[in-house]
């Protein structure tokens, strides 16, 4: 039997417990994680965060290493990709991104017309609409304010749908 890709739905926190459980059971994963620098007192700390929280992407060559994966305390479920072709090259493609020296991060799904609630900078807590989304950074938000709109420039990752 052929390998086939898959996705693995980890509970909160576990990617890298579930790639740790591949790595010792030999199966193929896959866990794209980016590079995030946290200033404590003067100190400059480094983490690996997961790319794609919750989830881990491995290639199973048979049902036993299957029936395994669902075992594991940390993987809540197992999903089948639809066009592995695809899929692999779109995930060679991030993991080429992440060994570059570009910046990657996940770019919420926010366009014009949607509601949204900054939740982080100063302006944390409001509402707003998007009026016009500028590249993967700058959105135009509208914010209602005692019946009439003021227009603010907010970059993308601080916001989330409503």
């Amino acid at each position: 039997m052929d390998s086939a890709w898959h996705v693995i739905h980890t509970r909160p926190r576990c990617e890298k417990k579930v790639a740790t459980y591949c790595d010792r059971e030999r199966i193929d994963c896959s866990l794209p994680l980016y590079r995030s620098v946290k200033r404590y007192r003067g100190k400059q700390v480094v983490f690996l965060k997961p790319l794609f929280p919750n989830y881990v992407f491995v290639r199973l060559s048979d049902s036993t290493q299957q029936g395994a994966l669902q075992r594991n305390a940390h993987v809540a479920r197992i999903l089948a990709v639809p066009d592995p072709v695809e899929f692999e090259h779109q995930l060679n493609d991030i993991l080429r991104a992440l060994e570059s020296d570009v910046k990657v991060r996940l770019a919420p799904l926010i366009g014009v017309g949607m509601r949204v609630k900054i939740r982080s900078g100063p302006l944390r807590g409001m509402d707003g609409w998007v009026e016009h989304r500028s590249g993967m950074v700058d959105v135009l938000l509208r914010l209602d304010f005692i019946g009439l709109a003021a227009a603010v420039k907010v970059a993308a990752d601080a916001l989330e749908p409503i």
